[in-house]
């Protein structure tokens, strides 16, 4: 198993996070790091301060060397799949080749109805998710790209220079939804997160996950697996890590630390040593 740690860009400040991430960079333990993609804070109070996603990361790449980078997840009604691509290929780039491309098909009714963009019903959420990420796909690897969609419509489309990353920075998503998700998972993903569960809930959407792949004659062992392991706001860096370890024999690939704010670098040692304490990260 393999470790990364996320932190939302809500109640936080900025210099309170690039200290996270800067710490987080000299301990190997720690693989790669993550942030999300809202305005608003979710499940808090929704008045509250919250950075962008992709500009913070953008500076946090750039505050970094060895860290792989991602928004976990991007809502695809948020930018144009046209206009993401090129932000990926951007940002693949100015992070030497570090970037993981994390998307999902939005959810978050409140920020979307105060901004006027459209969400849509689940089923429109979903229909235009499996069309972006053609597109996204598309413009990441290929030369041009022409897609006559219902969303979405390109006509010999470029994206230049691309990213280091080929064919495309790596594709993740996030979700469980049985259907759609996992399906359009085992479609186009190399990654896929879960957003966090009890073990027993995790092998069940993995075997629904691997189902889908046996639908299409894909191997599921190309699929990597996260999931989110909340850190509680006392701190108990054993009780995370133990709950890591239960995901384990289920197959999580990568186990993603939430921490929680306000964001502290003092944490991650501690978070570190009981990883290697468990023998985790050699098994």
């Amino acid at each position: 198993m393999r470790f990364a740690f996320k932190t939302s860009p809500q109640n936080t400040t900025w210099n309170d996070m690039l200290a996270v991430w800067q710490a987080a960079d000299d301990i190997d333990v720690y693989e790669s790091g993550w942030t999300f993609d809202h305005f608003y804070p979710i499940f808090a109070d929704p008045t509250g301060p919250c950075l962008e996603g992709w500009v913070t990361l953008t500076a946090l790449a750039q505050a970094t060397r060895r860290l792989r980078v991602g928004v976990l997840v991007t809502g695809i009604h948020y930018r144009h799949p046209a206009v993401l691509a090129n932000m990926a290929s951007a940002l693949d780039i100015v992070s030497g080749g570090r970037l993981e491309l994390g998307i999902g098909a939005g959810w978050n009714e409140e920020e979307s109805d105060a901004y006027g963009i459209e969400l849509g019903s689940i089923k429109e959420r979903f229909d235009r998710f499996e069309e972006a990420c053609q597109v996204l796909k598309g413009l990441l690897s290929q030369e041009t790209t022409t897609f006559d969609g219902t969303y979405y419509q390109l006509t010999d489309a470029r994206n230049e220079p691309k990213g280091p990353q080929q064919p495309h920075p790596p594709i993740c998503i996030g979700g469980s939804g049985e259907k759609r998700t996992l399906r359009i998972t085992a479609q186009y993903a190399d990654h896929w997160n879960f957003v966090g569960g009890p073990p027993e809930e995790f092998a069940r959407k993995r075997a629904v996950l691997a189902g889908h792949c046996a639908d299409i004659g894909r191997d599921p062992a190309e699929i990597m697996t996260s999931a989110h392991v909340r850190l509680s706001p006392d701190l108990d860096v054993h009780r995370a890590v133990d709950e890591a370890a239960a995901l384990a024999p289920e197959g999580l690939d990568l186990a993603i630390f939430y921490l929680p704010p306000p964001h502290t670098p003092s944490v991650l040692e501690p978070l570190a040593e009981a990883v290697r304490e468990s023998g985790l990260g050699t098994s």
